[in-house]
């Protein structure tokens, strides 16, 4: 779980006045909002804006999370620290929807689902703006998804206990344990709080929305340096490989990991492998190259 620096994402300092985050938060909804905005991050930054807002407008809920400290940064992998026990009943109002897993942490409640704004905004067909009736409890259900899935969004079926078949938007660089709230698609006509899980994959890790990526090298390449060719999710990038690479260094492909605001990262952690000494050419090649660095001691 990513830590969320609410006074960054609001562009305040951590001592700004109640009118001042309100200020920011106004500007920024208003710059953010989907239904003005229709750029491809526009939605999960109007989302962030009304989150950090949602916390810092409150102020028991300020309070509380001023006593985690200014020492956190945006991004940073985050837990409560031990006791916590913070809750407000999640977002004001019912139909509040979008906040992240560390609100819902720190908080209560989680709802991936539709949103809606606080101070006066709302989104159309987004889940309305805060306030209304009470929602009735939610069903639960998983749903496994592939690393690609996350990449690139994706539509999947999902069977249900009572038999009825589910079409599921996946949004892209949605991460494990994150909650989907389908909404009226649960037992009795009630929500269906979907949780997400993505599968392992056959190359690629994942950490938050951080992906890793093992990549072999030659003996001379990570000696010599060059570029050499990487995967990524994206597809095939060139990258400059530093000369004297050693195995196990990791080397950062910047916005290469899970789509986002912001992207995640892709990391190459890299493998020195020999090539076996067959023939009596490639024993002699290997007997002058220790010959060429005598002083040479891996162990030392």
């Amino acid at each position: 779980m990513e830590y969320k620096d609410y006074y960054k994402i609001l562009g305040v300092d951590r001592k700004a006045s109640a009118d001042e985050i309100k200020r920011a938060y106004r500007k920024l909804a208003r710059q953010y909002h989907p239904d003005k905005n229709t750029a491809a991050n526009a939605e999960d930054r109007f989302k962030e804006v009304s989150e950090a807002y949602e916390v810092l407008s409150e102020p028991e809920k300020r309070q509380a999370y001023d006593q985690l400290g200014p020492n956190w940064k945006s991004g940073q992998q985050f837990r409560p620290p031990p006791g916590w026990n913070f809750n407000t009943g999640g977002a004001r109002g019912a139909e509040a929807g979008g906040f992240s897993d560390f609100f819902s942490t720190l908080f209560g409640g989680n709802d991936f689902g539709g949103f809606g704004g606080a101070d006066g905004f709302s989104q159309s067909g987004f889940g309305g703006g805060f306030g209304g009736a009470q929602r009735p409890s939610a069903s639960r259900a998983n749903l496994t998804i592939s690393l690609e899935d996350s990449y690139n969004g994706a539509n999947r079926k999902l069977s249900l206990s009572d038999g009825r078949t589910l079409q599921v938007k996946i949004p892209k660089g949605i991460v494990s344990g994150k909650t989907m709230r389908l909404s009226g698609q649960g037992a009795g006509g009630n929500d269906l709080l979907l949780e997400i899980s993505i599968a392992p994959h056959r190359r690629y890790e994942l950490d938050g929305k951080n992906v890793i990526v093992t990549v072999p090298l030659a003996p001379w390449e990570a000696a010599l340096g060059g570029k050499i060719s990487v995967p990524t999710l994206g597809g095939e990038v060139q990258m400059n490989l530093p000369a004297g690479t050693q195995s196990g260094q990791k080397l950062r492909l910047k916005g290469r990991g899970l789509p986002g605001s912001p992207a995640g990262d892709q990391f190459v952690r890299l493998e020195i492998r020999n090539p076996s000494a067959d023939n009596p050419e490639q024993r002699l090649a290997f007997e002058e190259l220790a010959s060429a660095f005598p002083e040479f001691n891996p162990r030392s």
